[in-house]
């Protein structure tokens, strides 16, 4: 078996650790009560266990005590099965007997809204410092140290090391214990309605218990985003990856406002910013969360991306070669020595590359494919793959199977590369064949999809760690912040201010309509003429825009032509920003920012134009950030392939755009608590070394600012 590794140094004892670890529990209620003591005594519990009841004084072998006052010890933890508005006398009572926390059953508290949110907010004051689980949550196991607080039945078994799970669903996680893919909790935790205790706290404690290898996470939300950032850096400083399964990444949750920006930004993109941010690993599906949790258990740190992958079919070949691209994993050739020793243990027909085809010329020959799989990883990839499907038939040819899975074993054990046999049809890995395998260091992964997205996200969180260290957390927002929706200022007010902070603007002027000839003499042709004012935000929909205007009669017709159209539509064009052109144009960015209300200002890049919203290309970071990750974002773009020249075109300025983006995320911060929304649309991209121009931009900023 893989051995674990090197334990942490022993912290203090984690303010949970009476609750979740508990060598005394008392369970108060009735039936809910009596099936979460009898899961408590399959889980292997050992400590000493008490029943409040009113009446009885004897269930199931359980002597019980009238109160909470009369028990004869103060419990290290609380099962509370009764209803909502008895859990709340009942949980003040524990509280003021210094029980080291409980678990909370029953429903119909915030979650049902009205009512039942005063309910929460006085269960939160019984509770005091008093840790509390729930409620409306099953509660939590803890297979390492045997112990439940737990209603319903639950697969799994005690264990000495594995992954933990957090889950704000009890049926889910109910299920995901019953798993067939050897997957094996040490704990697993119901969040509820996260009354007292939240994500962060759960992180908090596991990260201090040593045989939690990794943590799983299933949410619908964070309401401390502060707080889970910074347990999220302590999993990285303790190498304890986490892998996060968030509910509702197409859900329209976000309001749209009035600009492009805010259009590209949901709360589950900024999720997705901030799992990036931190190191943790997002997965969309419950199967593919509990392979990635197996992998970060059984394999040893994967290094990188390069891997080998065998298999004795060109069909799983080809299907391999498809997924390792679009997990950003690679398939570099064997080595020459490689290469040759291969060559000469196949005949002519069977090409070494790989993905490597060995074909079926040595099927059935144990030592030759012992031959073949120890040469293939003996190289300097980084991980290796078999594909593998066991037959479900009994038959003798079963045995040849058998053969292959061992050649594979022992080429690991020959040369220590990380290894991975995965199936192509999730349920082809019989369990005795996935205990073989892990006992032998080598990781049974179900699905070849879900395998290589383990594999590729296992190496980048490797190699990313590092730098994910090294990136400040994430500022997010303050109860300092407005509420105020705030006032847009005019496009010349946006662009001085952000001109102020040194974003490049093209050369202007702001006049009345009788100026408009005079100011562009004084500009130079050719120039752009614009209606200014806020009821002018979208200027291109109100033909309030005229650009490429090389004469001033040109300019005279223009500013007609705006103050015909603003009539149309009951506007008045009393003032023209007239400013010199930009160009020549490589491509045009949108870069904004967004205010959320839980991670506040952020900042949004995009392909810039009319096209924006149409085109939907954009990425967004969280503040602050870097020049670093700014290109990082600005290389995800489609618009990218233009800045760095396409089909013998020029290349833009992408060191510029770079530091203008960074000026306006800097100008963001500098405003964090005022600044409401910024589009700068387009942000013109020139020529390599002729810099970048911001030619149109609107800002809103709180009423306090």
């Amino acid at each position: 078996m893989t051995s674990p590794p090197p334990l942490r140094s022993t912290p203090p004892p984690s303010r949970l650790q009476r609750l979740l670890a508990p060598r005394s529990i008392v369970f108060i209620g009735g039936k809910i009560a009596d099936m979460a003591l009898a899961q408590c005594r399959i889980a292997g519990f050992a400590g000493e266990l008490y029943r409040v009841h009113p009446s009885k004084a004897m269930i199931d072998g359980v002597r019980c005590y009238p109160s909470i006052e009369a028990l004869p010890v103060v419990p290290d933890a609380a099962y509370v099965g009764v209803n909502r508005n008895a859990t709340i006398e009942v949980v003040k009572s524990l509280a003021a007997r210094g029980v080291g926390g409980c678990v909370c059953y029953a429903a119909g508290f915030a979650e049902v809204g009205g009512e039942g949110i005063e309910l929460q907010q006085r269960l939160i004051e019984a509770a005091g410092s008093m840790p509390l689980v729930g409620p409306n949550c099953f509660g939590y196991i803890n297979y390492v140290d045997r112990s439940a607080l737990w209603p319903y039945v639950f697969g799994g078994h005690p264990i000495e090391h594995g992954v933990a799970l957090i889950s704000q669903s009890g049926n889910v996680a109910m299920n995901l214990t019953m798993n067939e893919r050897s997957v094996q909790f040490t704990h697993v935790i119901c969040a509820g309605n996260q009354a007292v205790l939240g994500p962060a706290d759960y992180l908090e404690a596991l990260l201090e218990d040593s045989r939690v290898r990794a943590i799983g996470m299933l949410l619908e939300g964070l309401d401390d985003l502060a707080a889970f950032a910074q347990m999220a850096h302590r999993a990285l400083e303790r190498r304890v990856p986490i892998v996060v399964m968030k509910i509702g990444r197409t859900a329209a949750g976000a309001e749209r406002a009035s600009s492009h920006t805010s259009s590209l930004v949901g709360s589950d993109v900024l999720y997705d910013a901030l799992f990036e941010r931190l190191g943790i690993i997002r997965v969309d599906s419950l199967n593919r969360l509990l392979e990635t949790l197996k992998l970060f258990d059984v394999a040893p740190p994967i290094q990188g991306s390069d891997i080998v992958t065998l298999s004795c079919s060109g069909g799983e070949a080809g299907i391999l070669a498809d997924l390792c691209d679009t997990y950003g994993l690679t398939t570099p050739a064997f080595s020459s020595e490689q290469t040759q020793a291969l060559v000469a243990m196949f005949p002519g027909y069977v090409t070494v590359s790989n993905p490597f085809d060995y074909n079926t010329s040595i099927w059935g020959d144990k030592a030759a494919m012992q031959r073949c799989f120890t040469t293939s990883l003996s190289g300097a990839h980084h991980a290796a793959l078999l594909v593998y499907d066991h037959p479900t038939i009994d038959a003798p040819e079963v045995a040849e199977w058998i053969d292959c899975l061992e050649a594979f074993i022992a080429a690991h054990a020959a040369t220590r590369m990380p290894a991975f046999l995965a199936c192509t049809v999730s349920e082809l890995i019989p369990k005795e064949l996935r205990t073989r395998l892990i006992e032998a260091g080598v990781v049974p992964m179900q699905g070849l999809d879900d395998a290589l997205f383990a594999i590729a996200a296992a190496g980048r969180y490797q190699v990313q760690r590092h730098a994910r260290l090294a990136t400040p957390l994430p500022r997010f927002a303050s109860g300092a912040a407005t509420e105020s929706t705030g006032s847009f200022l005019d496009e010349w007010e946006s662009k001085q201010r952000l001109s102020a902070a040194g974003v490049t603007i093209p050369v202007g002027r702001l006049v009345s309509r009788a100026k408009v000839g005079a100011a562009a003499l004084e500009v130079g042709f050719p120039v752009a003429l614009k209606a200014c004012g806020t009821a002018f935000t979208h200027k291109s929909e109100l033909a309030a825009v005229h650009i490429g205007l090389h004469s001033v009669e040109a300019v005279e017709a223009a500013a007609d032509a705006i103050t015909r159209a603003a009539a149309t539509r009951a506007l008045e064009a009393s003032q023209f920003i007239v400013e010199s052109m930009a160009g020549p144009t490589v491509a045009e960015l949108i870069v904004g920012i967004h205010r959320d209300p839980q991670f506040g200002p952020t900042l949004v890049i995009g392909s810039g134009g009319i096209l924006v919203e149409l085109v939907g290309d954009s990425e967004s970071l969280l503040l602050p950030t870097d020049r670093a990750a700014i290109e990082q974002a600005l290389n995800t773009l489609k618009v990218a392939t233009l800045i760095k020249g396409f089909r013998g075109r020029p290349a833009g300025d992408l060191a510029a755009a770079i530091e203008t983006i960074l000026a306006i995320a800097t100008f963001a911060e500098s405003h964090w608590d005022t600044v409401q929304e910024l589009d700068v649309n387009p942000l013109i991209v020139l020529p390599h070394g002729c810099g970048i121009m911001a030619v149109d931009a609107l800002l809103r900023m709180s009423d306090n600012q």
